[in-house]
């Protein structure tokens, strides 16, 4: 095994849901079976990585100066639903349950992992928040330890005082489930099945 072959493999292994074997056959495939595939798939990645990046509004992804569901007019500004992730924030859209705004915070609270609100995305929350156009935020975490601690900390910290209503998605998911890996009839039944946080 070559170093460059055993450093592709490491790479690849890296990625979310890839362990070695997969890595292997992948780097295999790339450099024995589909060498044209394979500089096509690093001009891609070079394209990707130069053209994307967050949207400062909301932290999706964009190739813009905003993300189109921040530059939409058909989107209902004064609901905002914030996620952990950009994937969460694509498995809510494939629901087509929801029509407001969006806050990719790009993790949750996780003082066992060093993660403090400093690491999240927060300003531009804040900023929307302060703006007086919000009059919902649905929370839409997972309902892990880390995602009951984010809640926690969104609802009282970063809300706080603001006459906005706070609401959390209802779950069809087991214990620790996450939002990117439900299906769109959850999505749906979860967003339908919200609570308010103030009420209960």
């Amino acid at each position: 095994m070559t170093p460059h072959y055993e450093q592709l493999i490491q790479i690849l292994k890296g990625l979310p849901g890839l362990g070695y074997r997969s890595a292997e056959r992948i780097a295999l495939s790339l450099l024995v079976e589909k060498t044209e595939q394979a500089q096509a798939l690093v001009d891609s990645l070079v394209k990707a990585s130069e053209e994307i990046g967050p949207c400062p509004s909301c932290g999706n992804l964009t190739e813009s100066e905003a993300c189109e569901v921040c530059l939409s007019h058909e989107r209902d500004d004064s609901l905002v639903c914030v996620v952990e992730s950009v994937p969460d924030l694509f498995a809510m859209e494939r629901s087509g349950a929801y029509r407001g705004k969006y806050q990719v915070l790009h993790g949750k609270l996780s003082p066992i992992r060093g993660i403090g609100p400093d690491r999240l995305n927060l300003d531009s929350l804040k900023r929307k928040i302060e703006s007086g156009r919000v009059s919902e935020v649905i929370l839409a975490l997972g309902n892990d330890m880390e995602g009951e601690a984010t809640c926690h900390y969104l609802k009282e910290v970063v809300i706080g005082d603001h006459p906005i209503k706070v609401s959390r998605i209802g779950f069809g998911l087991p214990s620790g489930g996450n939002v990117t890996f439900a299906d769109e009839v959850t999505l749906r039944s979860a967003l339908e099945g919200r609570t308010d946080l103030d009420t209960g």
